[in-house]
């Protein structure tokens, strides 16, 4: 790794009445920083989801743009695995920064394939868009694993599930930022570039606006984030909070080696489980999501309203999470299978409701509200399972890998590629067919865990 991502030395460990004081300051700070850290990340994440209708007028077909949106997937999910093992030898503020200000670089120059080459040359344009969509899936993968680094050296298992739930609505800020950020960006800042050529001002609302608040947003994530306790002379949070876990050792304090770290976690059969239950979770998420605005503008919804119903799937989530998490914590008393299963439950039968309506304008927006609470239950639960099952200095390893299956086999594979052509060439109903099967295949593997989770809920209780 380079030398300047080395985690910061620990200090000589603080005593006396500050203590606490200090610790409850720098862990708001902190949360502070990752939550609206990782939301930055998300203003320049699924752009080009935005920008597939616009794209249309150029000449460009469904299968080829979803083939582009499989690149931000594939990089994606290979990214939050590598880099999550770099990330958990890494200095959390310094990683997290860079991350989300070369991602935001990365989109910044998506302008260029239509600017600069055009329909004109449309395979090199194709070529280019897949090639920066990828840096932009990569780099965003810097953005969940120092997080995750994060939350388990400064929140403990007992606290985590209900800190997780509300962090993990950053992603939903972020997210339900793209849709107005598009219309209004192009509406405020088209004209500056473009002048009367208005079929371009979405250039500027889907990519360059959001690029310059995301930069901005990395200065913010940089002052406010601290790597460790340790860093900054306090004790570990199992210490100071005296909250153990099952998987907690002094060497989970030390910096482990690459190999140490995947053995640890490729190991570990649970951990597979629910990657290939994200695996599912993701194609339901991002099948609706990345394909919601093309199937509102065939039904004849004009663009800005489109932009509106993706901001209210993403919005949906923040309650879907919080109660999600809650009912994790208190009432299934730290258990993850049971809650994502009830959810997906739920997210089946909307997902019915939206195909079987799905000329109705009112009953898919309906739909798409609460397939969007539902959603995202699942989503960061499997990600506080990857955390519980693994010792903090593999955390972020652990999570990258129910990434990596996320998003490469999830959402680049099944929601983006197979997703896109199906619609091209069987139809909308085939695509509901789909969705529906993904969220019974999800259920079947947190089933695996269920007796497993129970036993581990019974021993630490």
């Amino acid at each position: 790794m380079f030398s300047f991502l080395n985690p910061p030395a620990y200090k000589a460990e603080m005593t006396g009445p500050d203590v606490d004081a200090k610790y409850r300051k720098l862990r708001l700070q902190v949360f502070l920083g990752i939550f609206f850290g990782y939301a930055g990340f998300y203003i320049v994440r699924k752009n080009f989801s935005m920008a597939i209708p616009m794209l249309a007028p150029f000449g460009f077909e469904k299968g080829e743009l979803g083939i582009v949106l499989s690149m931000n997937a594939i990089a994606y999910g290979f990214s939050k695995f590598i880099m999550a093992s770099v990330s958990d030898r890494s200095d959390a503020r310094k990683f997290l920064p860079l991350g989300l200000a070369l991602a935001a670089l990365s989109m910044m120059f998506m302008i260029v394939p239509i600017q600069c080459i055009g329909p004109e040359h449309k395979t090199l344009a194709i070529v280019i868009m897949a090639a920066l969509n990828f840096l932009v899936g990569w780099f965003n993968g810097m953005g969940w694993p120092p997080c995750g680094r994060v939350m388990t050296h400064w929140f403990s298992r007992k606290e985590r599930g209900t800190w997780m739930s509300v962090w993990n609505c950053a992603h939903n800020v972020g997210g339900a930022l793209v849709g107005p950020m598009a219309v209004y960006g192009a509406m405020w800042f088209g004209s500056w570039f473009y002048g009367a050529d208005t079929q371009r001002y979405f250039l500027i609302g889907t990519y360059l606006f959001p690029a310059c608040v995301a930069i901005l947003v990395a200065i913010f994530a940089y002052c406010m984030i601290r790597d460790t306790p340790q860093s900054c002379g306090l004790p570990s949070i199992e210490k100071w909070r005296n909250d153990y876990s099952g998987t907690y050792s002094e060497k989970s304090e030390s910096v482990l080696s690459t190999k140490e770290i995947f053995h640890t976690v490729l190991s570990n059969r649970f951990l597979w489980y629910i990657a290939f239950a994200n695996a599912f979770v993701y194609m339901v998420r991002y099948g609706c999501l990345d394909w919601a605005p093309t199937i509102l503008t065939e039904k004849g919804i004009n663009i800005k309203d489109a932009g509106w119903a993706y901001f209210a799937y993403e919005a949906a989530a923040i309650p879907g999470t919080l109660v999600c998490g809650w009912l994790s914590d208190h009432v299934f008393h730290g258990r993850r299978a049971v809650p994502t299963i009830l959810f997906m439950t739920l997210v089946a039968v909307f997902i019915f409701l939206y195909w079987q309506n799905i000329d109705n304008i009112n009953v898919v927006i309906t739909c798409l509200i609460c397939i969007g609470f539902f959603i995202y239950g699942p989503v960061m639960l499997i990600g506080v399972q990857a955390l519980d099952l693994a010792p903090k200095n593999a955390a972020g390893t652990a999570a990258g890998l129910t990434g990596f299956m996320g998003y490469v086999l999830g959402t680049a594979l099944l929601a983006n590629v197979v997703i896109g052509y199906v619609a091209q060439h069987a139809g909308w109903n085939w695509t509901f067919v789909l969705l529906i099967g993904s969220c019974l295949v999800s259920i079947f593997f947190m089933l695996l865990t269920y007796n497993a989770e129970r036993e581990r809920s019974r021993q630490n209780h």
